[in-house]
């Protein structure tokens, strides 16, 4: 396994950045329109990466964290008149990162965003993302209306059914992020589906195959557990069943439906010991912040992650 990042570069500095603080692999997009994402704009768009010497290990389907509303592919979700044609244009995409050295993809199965309370300070000040199910309205209406639990799942199956031979065949790797946060059900009109750890386990085992499985998020799995302890024997779960396609690395203080995030060193989840399972299962993949809480002073994104990612290099220096 080895450090990576999916922060998006402002410019060319921050790539030459990303490597003089040991980052070798990225998850990264070109720009436009996904649909122009052919072989030759990839090619391209790697082989500007592989200039600033990293690796483009995996690009992001157009499936985002974004309410469903406002969702590239949203007839992906709401079994819509142009759910096919979306789901083949997908299918392309996959194919042409095969064709352009791209092993890998990430992607989202999300109808309601990325629900979160006011942030709350964390050490020194730093302020950070929270949920805390008392402050929401929760009889909020959400982007979709109220869709069941079981039809969700039939969504989620048809795309699987499509999706999961082409990357297979194409040999490149599925990484779907779980839901963060974890919600009661029903919240926003909907059962999120891989917001606990039975659901994850239930999506993995969909039309099984070596490239199906998640981009596998420590935090959001800990905001979905009553007790975040559990944390590491969790992640060995998927770890020993092939079901990390990517790592991300990340803490939280507190617990299911009260928590706030945090920096990697200052949390409740035992950071070193997840790292532990990862060198027992053989995990070979990206392990990569995804987000950091918000500092004090000039350029707070690109030093909070430095940050991360100097935690992340020493842990895979010392124990594995």
């Amino acid at each position: 396994m080895y450090l990576g990042t999916q922060l998006p570069a402002r410019h060319d500095d921050d790539y030459r950045v990303m490597k003089q603080l040991g980052v070798n692999n990225v998850s990264a997009n070109p720009d436009g329109f996904w649909r122009s994402w052919d072989r030759a704009t990839l090619e391209e768009f790697r082989e500007r990466i592989e200039g600033f010497e990293l690796t483009l290990d995996m690009l992001q389907l157009p499936m985002h964290s974004s309410p469903v509303d406002t969702a590239p592919c949203k007839d992906i979700f709401l079994a819509g008149p142009n759910r096919d044609e979306q789901i083949d244009g997908i299918c392309q995409l996959i194919e042409n990162c095969a064709a352009a050295g791209i092993p890998s993809v990430r992607y989202n199965f999300n109808y309601i965003g990325i629900p979160r309370t006011p942030m709350e300070p964390g050490r020194g000040g730093y302020m950070a993302e929270a949920f805390r199910w008392d402050l929401v309205d929760q009889n909020e209406p959400g982007p979709a209306g109220i869709i069941d639990e079981d039809t969700i799942w039939e969504r989620a199956d048809y795309f699987l059914a499509r999706v999961v031979p082409v990357a297979e065949t194409a040999n490149v790797r599925l990484a779907c992020h779980p839901h963060d946060p974890a919600t009661p059900a029903g919240y926003k009109g909907v059962t999120r589906i891989l917001g606990s750890v039975e659901g994850m386990k239930r999506f993995v085992q969909m039309h099984e195959s070596p490239v199906h499985g998640l981009n596998f998020c420590i935090g959001t799995l800990a905001e979905m557990l009553e007790d975040v302890s559990e944390a590491p024997a969790v992640t060995r779960w998927f770890g020993e069943r092939g079901k990390l396609m990517n790592i991300h690395f990340r803490n939280i203080v507190g617990k299911r439906y009260s928590f706030r995030e945090s920096f990697l060193d200052d949390g409740d989840v035992d950071m070193p010991a997840v790292i532990d399972v990862l060198r027992d299962v053989g995990y070979q993949y990206m392990v990569m912040p995804d987000h950091a809480p918000t500092l004090s002073g000039d350029n707070q994104q690109q030093v909070a992650f430095a940050h991360c990612y100097g935690y992340i290099a020493a842990l895979l220096q010392t124990r594995t």
